[in-house]
This record gives structure tokens, sequence and C-alpha cells, in this order.
């Protein structure tokens, strides 16, 4: 199958000579003339990588790469974002925004080849399963959801992460943040199997963000089971004197200190049992609506939609 790259430049002329550059390899080439036109490529057809003109139309390619990254089913796509010559400051707002990678204006043919090469064996080499964790990444992911959409079944999608993770990291180090997040994916195989069906499907889309595939009658009896699992062992991240307390403290991005209550883990459950899904970017932003819920509650929670969908 054919690497798919998505050409975003409002210059059709640019268009041409990337279009050009990149026929010496065997890409299939999408083209979009500005940001909203790339936005509905992006979520139709999921390129595998993006070359994105930083000042473009409608949606600046800024915005486009930060909304990418935003989604937690589309972050892992790659994007090169092109720049002006000497435009210093659009570098590093690409990057800020999520930019894999930047090329200048006007560009090496060579060097541009070589940067795609580069970016996608990386990609390619990441998605197929997590480092940390050895759990199946998000090209797993979306071939898995992709599979249930066109299966027409019921299906839950849990979509899970951990609450104050950045706070405990900052405190206790790396390392230590490492070992949360296998702990928490051997939690979530052990109250899968125990609570799941056998075809249920386990992965790590990054960081602590997690997805578990089941079917709607499972899904609660196995969050339930997940965070009684995940409230026991918490105690065992901390030192006696912060386990005592019930928080740490920590500064926020204003260098205020702040008392950071213990991880918490938090689940948005999405289902097609009361709304028909249709495409996998549909359930990325119900589940991140849903998570985002979750966590402005206290403690560890799961939440599941039900609400039924206007026709």
């Amino acid at each position: 199958m054919a690497v798919k790259i998505l050409i975003v430049d409002d210059d059709p002329d640019i268009r041409d000579v990337l279009k050009l550059t990149l026929s010496e390899e065997n890409y299939e080439l999408l083209e979009a003339c500005d940001g909203e036109e790339a936005l509905k490529i992006i979520h139709e057809i999921q390129p595998d990588l993006i070359l994105l003109d930083y000042k473009i139309p409608k949606v600046d390619g800024r915005e486009v790469c930060r909304r990418i990254k935003k989604d937690l089913l589309l972050r892992h796509l790659p994007i090169i974002m092109v720049t002006g010559k000497g435009d210093i400051s659009d570098k590093v707002d690409g990057i800020d925004a999520g930019a894999d990678d930047y090329v200048v204006k006007p560009f090496e043919p060579k060097e541009l080849l070589a940067r795609i090469r580069m970016i996608l064996r990386h990609t390619e080499r990441d998605l197929e399963a997590n480092p940390l964790t050895r759990l199946p990444g998000n090209v797993s992911i979306l071939k898995e959801l992709s599979k249930r959409i066109d299966s027409k079944s019921q299906f839950a999608i849990c979509y899970l992460d951990l609450d104050k993770f950045k706070a405990y990291n900052d405190i206790y180090g790396f390392e230590h943040g490492d070992e949360v997040i296998r702990e928490t994916a051997r939690l979530l195989i052990r109250a899968t199997k125990e609570c799941g069906n056998h075809d249920d499907f386990v992965g790590h889309i990054g960081g602590d963000d997690f997805v578990i595939v089941t079917t709607p009658e499972k899904s609660d009896l196995l969050c339930q089971k997940l965070i009684l699992y995940f409230e026991n062992l918490v105690p065992s991240f901390y030192n006696e004197k912060d386990r005592k307390k019930g928080y740490i403290v920590a500064k926020d991005r204003k260098g205020t200190e702040q008392k950071i209550p213990l991880l918490s883990i938090s689940i948005g459950i999405v289902t097609n049992e009361f709304r028909k899904i249709t495409h996998v970017a549909q359930v990325g932003e119900i589940g991140a609506e849903l998570k985002a819920y979750a966590k402005s509650l206290e403690k560890s929670n799961y939440v599941k939609d039900k609400r039924i969908a206007e026709r």
C-alpha cells in the first residue's frame, strides 16, 4: 500500500514543485489549498504524513497542527511544517504547536525526501507497539476501531488517562512515572481479561492515554474493576510522607505551589447503543468530551455516553 502524503499550500506552484519532488518516490499524493480542506481530508482519509504550509487561508498551519495533535486518534500523524526563509518565529510557533519537523522555502529536494523518509521510519517504528508497555499503538488502535465500526456490531470504546500525572512526574521523576504507566497497562490487561470478552482490545495511545475496546454490556463492570484496582495500587507509587498527607506539593505554570491530590484515573466510554457512529473521528470527538467531563469529577471516575442522537 502506497504511503499517502497530504500537501497543504494555497500556492499551486508550490504544490506542483512538491508533487514533482515527491514523484521520485512511490507516494500517493493528496492536496489541500487551505486549512479547512486539509482538516476535512485528514479526518476522512487519514494520510501517513502532512506537508503543511504555515501561512494558509481559513485555518492557518499552526492551528491545523494544534488541532491534529490535540486529537487522541490523530496526534501520531507526522507533520512537516513548511515556512518562509528567515521566518524564525514561524518555525518556533510550528514546533510549539506540535510539528515534528520543518523545512524552509526554497527547499533542497533531496533533503526534503530524506527528512520524509526519516520521519516515516520513526513513525512506523514507534506505532507498531509502545516501547514502554509493549501494548499496540495508534496504527493498531485505528485499525481496530475501523473494524468495529465496519462490522456494525455494538461496541464500547473506553478512553482512559491519568489525572495529575504531570505533577507526579515533576516531583518523582520520569523513571517512577514510567513505572506508573507500566503498572497501569498491567491493570488494564488484568481487568479486561477478568471482566471483558475474549476478543477485547487494549491499546496504548501514548503517554498516560490508553484505550480499551469492548462491548456495552461488559464496559461498566470492567471500568469499575479497573478503578478499584487502580485506587488500591496508587498509594504504592508514593513515599510514606506523601501517602499520609494524601497529596504532593508542586508548582503550577505560574510558579505557585499547589497541593496536588494523588493520582487518579478518568475514563470516557463511547458506545453506539444510542447513536450511529460511522467513522473514527466521531469516536475521538465523543471520547475526548466524555473524558474531559470525567476529569472534572473528584477522584477516579468513568462516564458512559447514554445520550440519544437527534434524528
